[in-house]
């Protein structure tokens, strides 16, 4: 695998500071966030200077029971192209649910969720990332999510699923340490022996990002400092085997520069001290791959000065709004043809020719259990059975205050023409009204709901939000410079 460095999520909030910062060989870009034929100066700048730019997909669902769309591929496949990126990501995880496949309406998550640990649900993966790579123009690599609630009935450990998962398609793999870490939190998971039955070999390159714990529930921001535990579980990988790439992301709440640079700091020390361990392990005739926990010891304290504490409270509860914030576009299931022949599973993407399960059953059965879940989360039916509600309830809620928040940056206006009323307004709405298409499609629906109620009842605030509606839900804008005006005067109706 290509050797990455230390790299940054490149967000525009902060572009400035990362072209500034010394030491950084490559970053990381949301693909739904950026346009082929109109990518942002800063990155044109960072590839001229030799930096390195992965797209990372948040949209196309690839842990969900239909196939991907089509439109969808061939969007990532013209991101990877035009930044000449040497691979794409993305995650192992289900956007949507419901639609042709069960029947019912189609629903959106607006949010990255977590596929069951099933036999039935690798089927239904595995396929679906072999269509995934024979339309994409370079290698693929899935990322592990982390996760607010469990699947009851599990089959599969985490690092059984993920090691299944690879050889029978030959995916490469993100691992998020960060993830692994919310995971032992929220769901009792040992991160050590996740770590311990990763095949080493696929492994892509690592994230790295921080969160905060309340009410016993982590929550994994990406706006807060890197705590201690994920650069221990750093280390311990690093002791296994040194990363092709480590990325630190931060999708908010973004720190002065000089903090970021800290943070990098300590997370090239944490790999450092892996390293080291590895090395003395060597050295004593061991075999370099001791447990997370313990090469973690070494390398907790040491690797994160004072930028690495755990922070409590803070925005973020659904996790990384820009990774979020391209999730559920329009569109279904694409129309993509059957990706495993009869000769074996993954023999022509750089699998070992394991023999493919018949998967026509198993998406109706995943598709059935995911749209349950994904309904109950978002539409307000009961929670399924084996479910812990309680989870599934802060699920819930995370998922409504991501989509507030979303909204508030794709449509800006809206906080100003609603003032302090906005945020309590739209969870109301969200608890009525699932998300049927991206966040500027939920904006558009928000607002007329709103104006459908005769809100707000502000006449001033009612005629400018209405104003808004139709200058969005056009095909072109009607009043040139009206979104500019609202924002010019911030204001509250109350």
């Amino acid at each position: 695998m290509r050797r990455l460095g230390t790299g940054i999520g490149w967000r525009p909030e902060i572009a400035d500071a990362v072209e500034a910062m010394p030491g950084i060989d490559w970053v990381e870009v949301v693909a739904e966030n950026v346009c082929p034929g109109h990518l942002p100066a800063s990155l044109l700048r960072l590839r001229e200077r030799g930096v390195t730019v992965v797209p990372h997909g948040v949209s196309l669902g690839l842990g969900g029971a239909d196939r991907p769309d089509e439109g969808r591929l061939t969007a990532l496949a013209e991101r990877a192209e035009a930044l000449g990126a040497p691979l794409v990501t993305e995650h192992i995880a289900f956007v949507r649910a419901g639609g042709a496949l069960t029947a019912s309406p189609r629903l959106e998550a607006g949010h990255l969720l977590p596929v069951p640990r099933t036999r039935d649900a690798l089927d239904v993966l595995c396929e679906n990332v072999r269509i995934a790579q024979e339309a994409l123009p370079v290698p693929l690599a899935l990322e592990n999510i982390a996760a607010l609630f469990s699947w009851p009935g599990e089959e599969l450990t985490e690092g059984q699923f993920l090691s299944e998962l690879v050889e029978r398609t030959g995916v490469r793999l993100l691992i998020d340490v960060a993830n692994l870490h919310t995971n032992h939190v929220n769901r009792g998971e040992d991160p050590a022996e996740a770590l311990a039955a990763l095949p080493l070999e696929a492994i892509a390159y690592v994230h790295v990002a921080g969160g905060f714990e309340r009410d016993g529930v982590w929550h994994d921001s990406h706006a807060h400092p890197v705590p201690r535990p994920v650069l221990a579980l750093l280390t311990g990988l690093a002791a296994r085997t040194e990363p092709p790439g480590v990325l630190l992301e931060r999708d908010e709440n973004f720190p002065e520069p000089a903090e970021l640079e800290r943070e990098l700091a300590a997370v090239r020390g944490a790999v450092t001290a892996g390293r080291a361990h590895a090395a003395r392990a060597a050295a004593a005739g061991g075999t370099g791959t001791a447990g997370a926990g313990d090469a973690g010891a070494t390398g907790a304290g040491g690797a994160g000065g004072g930028t690495a504490g755990s922070t409590s409270g803070g925005a973020g509860a659904a996790g990384a709004v820009s990774e979020g914030a391209g999730v559920g576009g329009a569109g279904g299931a694409g129309s993509a043809s059957e990706a495993a022949g009869p000769g074996g599973a993954g023999a022509g993407a750089g699998g070992v020719g394991v023999l493919a399960r018949p998967v026509a059953g198993a998406r109706e059965r995943v598709g059935v259990a995911q749209t349950a879940v994904l309904s109950a989360l978002v539409a307000g039916t009961p929670v399924p059975e084996g479910f812990d509600r309680v989870r599934m309830g802060v699920q819930a809620r995370a998922l409504a205050a991501k989509r507030a928040g979303v909204v508030a940056k794709v449509a800006p206006e809206l906080p100003v023409i609603l003032g302090a009323g906005y945020r309590e307004a739209f969870l109301e709405y969200a608890r009525q009204r699932p998300m049927r298409g991206g966040y500027r499609q939920d904006a558009l629906d928000f607002a007329g709901h709103l104006l459908k109620l005769g809100r707000p009842g502000h006449a001033g605030a009612r005629r400018e939000l209405r104003d808004w509606w139709l200058d969005r839900s056009g095909p072109a804008p009607r009043k040139r410079g009206l979104a500019a005006r609202i924002l010019r005067r911030p204001r509250s109706h109350g």
